[in-house]
């Protein structure tokens, strides 16, 4: 018997119809962004050509995706198969985020009827981080396919097919490790490219290190937020012993970070402008005070086996992450020419952006309760 089985239950439900009336609101302002471009409902500018399109649903997004890519690691790498249990859920967090990351560059695109020259020949610039990126990332997508299909094989009793998969998997395994390992890293190679236009509170060398080990912090923190919401949303026991275990690891990742993150700082003599008291240095303060939650919370063993602290900590180090990209690429970011250029987003880009979030959900919800993703001792009925 497999360790996994469907949730079962009704897929449309009250809450089910709540995300969809936020995704057909969102479909109205992308409509009209398709219709008539992208100034028409966005507040872009030629200072500012990146909004919460890409920061949030592609940088953020994809970080909240690394779930499958953190869990990896210690499953098949570090060779802790006390997490094999976790395994789907984080490949199918994976899958999500970078799927709905993938549409939102779609729609920030200007000519997004070209997307084709990402792929053609005569349009590559192979010394483009961009394209990397870029590359990196509709792989990893067609590897979380993979990675994720045994649940679908699965669902349908094709065990031969199973078998044959699981002989190749390995090496789809490794290549699902290194493609994050690439991109998340160049996602912070990007803003290296600025220059100076970021905040030296940000702008360094090391932003494709820190990305990276964001990004995995990220992944991580994602799969206790959603383990316990979906024990609370669908009536399902609490994970808190194996969770618990996944704390430490949470919390040793947390302290690499910051340890790196403020040595850089102090070595190029730039933590002096955290206390000039304007808006940089207000979110750079925000972002580390949120790093630093999960460690006060986590830190006396005893408290590992709280859900309400595990949890408190998973959403401070998302926020953590996430206000870190958005500080980088958008906080921090001070456009040439005297100042003169501003950006916050406009009702159609906030929208946009948690339409996206909401077809997530939605999807979440089919899939655990159609294919055998959750653990099958958890599992329950729903009406």
């Amino acid at each position: 018997m497999s360790e996994h089985a469907p949730l079962g239950g009704k897929i449309v439900t009250k809450p089910f119809m709540f995300f969809a009336f936020l995704f057909l609101i969102a479909m109205a302002f992308l409509a009209a962004r398709f219709i008539f471009g992208l100034g028409a409902v966005t507040n872009l500018s030629d200072g500012y050509p990146w909004g919460i399109w890409i920061v949030i649903d592609v940088m953020v997004g994809t970080a909240f995706g690394c779930a499958g890519y953190a869990v990896a690691l210690l499953v098949y790498v570090l060779n802790k198969g006390q997490y094999h249990p976790l395994i789907r859920t984080a490949v199918l967090a994976g899958l999500f985020g970078y799927l709905l990351g993938g549409m939102a560059v779609m729609i920030d695109l200007g000519r997004y009827w070209q997307f084709y020259t990402l792929l053609w020949p005569g349009y590559v610039h192979l010394n483009s981080v961009m394209l990397e990126v870029a590359w990196c990332v509709m792989a990893y997508i067609v590897v979380l396919m993979v990675e994720f299909s045994p649940a679908v094989l699965e669902r349908f009793g094709l065990k031969n097919a199973q078998q044959k998969l699981s002989k190749v998997m390995f090496l789809v395994i490794a290549i699902g490790i290194l493609l994050p390992t690439m991109h998340q890293s160049s996602l912070g190679t990007m803003a290296v490219v600025a220059g100076n236009q970021i905040s030296p509170l940000w702008q360094t060398n090391l932003l494709p290190p820190l990305f990276l080990i964001s990004a995995l912090l990220m992944g991580y923190a994602i799969v206790p937020f959603e383990s316990m919401l979906a024990s609370l949303g669908l009536s399902r026991p609490l994970e808190t012993d194996l969770l618990g275990k996944l704390t430490k690891v949470m919390l040793v990742v947390t302290g690499f970070y910051l340890l790196l993150r403020f040595g850089d700082l102090l070595w190029r003599g730039a933590l002096g402008l955290a206390f000039v008291g304007d808006l940089d240095s207000i979110m750079f303060w925000v972002e580390n005070i949120l790093f630093v939650i999960p460690i006060l919370l986590l830190a006396n063993p005893a408290n590992r086996n709280s859900p309400r602290l595990i949890f408190l900590s998973a959403v401070s180090l998302l926020l953590a992450g996430s206000i870190y990209r958005i500080n980088t690429y958008i906080v921090g970011y001070h456009p040439f020419a005297g100042g003169t250029w501003h950006y916050f987003p406009s009702v159609g880009e906030i929208m946009v952006t948690v339409g996206i979030f909401s077809l997530e959900v939605m999807l979440y919800l089919i899939v655990v309760k159609t294919l055998p993703v959750l653990p099958r001792a958890e599992a329950k009925q729903t009406a």
